[in-house]
């Protein structure tokens, strides 16, 4: 186990690295500077210290060295457009916002995609399982920017049972949220439906029938169980992506989330926001599906890891 641990965090580390550079060098690539749109408006000596604060006057190997250094160090940097916030507090504050309403799309989605999948595998081929695929088809072609309008529309407006616009109370959590939820839901709701159809045709499914064990019972102990590890492997990057938020979905909502800070970095060119950012977003993806392996052994005992480090 330890040597897995250890094999694994050396992976995640490699995997780290290789994002940061291949973003750097992107960046790097676009000609200019995030002061460019400012060369006509400032004097010379004044954006020669600009570039010089923010390293930018260095060679692009040692400004990359540079960051490595902050990197290690757990410094995101300064924000060239912030005067006053630097990477580090800008995440601090926009990823509680995200986490919020993440969180609370993967309980929806995941709740309610398991029940509907499972219910459509038990009742395969009547019209609950057409219901079912029907709305798992329209959740994977309706996209969570075309959903928030119509939330918005519909339970802001015209009946208006939730807040839009900011994020005060838990009340202005819930259409965002759910606008995210809806496609994971529906494609969890496939992936169950098909899972669990393979599960109940099992011949140990058969035998508990056959002992007379109720359905409920058989469904919750071994079919449920055995039927989730696909969606175990789903999750991992979909847990990511709601937790750290969707850029237009943030945007329609006005969630001061990480997605606001992330979209205003592209547009000013705010070179350690957007790296900052990238990172972060990577990191909590690779931890993620690193948790995700380690839940497999809890999930199906049947799953162990060898000498060799399977």
């Amino acid at each position: 186990m330890s040597r897995y641990l250890l094999k694994r965090i050396l992976m995640m580390v490699l995997t780290l690295w290789i994002i940061v550079t291949l973003t750097f060098s992107l960046m790097h690539m676009i000609p200019g500077d995030p002061f460019a749109s400012e060369s006509d408006q400032l004097p010379e000596q004044i954006l020669l210290n600009l570039r010089a604060k923010y390293n930018l006057d260095e060679p692009l190997p040692m400004q990359y060295l540079l960051y490595l250094k902050s990197l290690v160090m757990l410094d995101l940097g300064p924000s060239i457009k912030s005067e006053t916030r630097g990477v580090n507090d800008m995440i601090k504050d926009g990823f509680g916002a995200s986490a919020l309403i993440g969180l609370q799309a993967i309980a929806v989605a995941l709740f309610f995609g398991l029940i509907f999948g499972t219910i459509a595998a038990l009742n395969r081929n009547t019209w609950i399982d057409y219901a079912a695929m029907v709305l798992a088809v329209l959740g994977i072609a309706v996209p969570s920017f075309i959903m928030a309008p119509l939330l918005i529309n519909y339970l802001a407006i015209k009946w208006p049972l939730f807040p839009v616009a900011t994020l005060t109370s838990w009340k202005h959590s819930v259409l965002p949220s759910l606008a995210l939820a809806f496609g994971p839901l529906a494609i969890i709701t496939r992936y169950m439906r098909t899972s669990m159809i393979d599960v109940m045709n099992q011949n140990y499914i058969r035998t508990a029938e056959a002992k007379g064990i109720p359905t409920f019972l058989i469904v919750v102990k071994h079919g449920i169980r055995n039927a989730i590890l696909p969606i175990v492997t789903f999750m991992g990057p979909l847990i990511a992506g709601l937790l750290t938020g969707t850029f237009v979905v943030e945007k329609i909502f006005a969630v001061p989330g990480i997605g606001k800070y992330f979209v205003d970095g592209i547009f000013n060119r705010d070179y350690p926001v957007i790296l900052g950012t990238t990172v972060f977003y990577s990191a909590i993806l690779v931890l993620i599906i690193f948790l995700i392996d380690l839940a497999y052994m809890f999930i199906d005992p049947r799953i162990k890891l060898s000498s060799r480090g399977r």
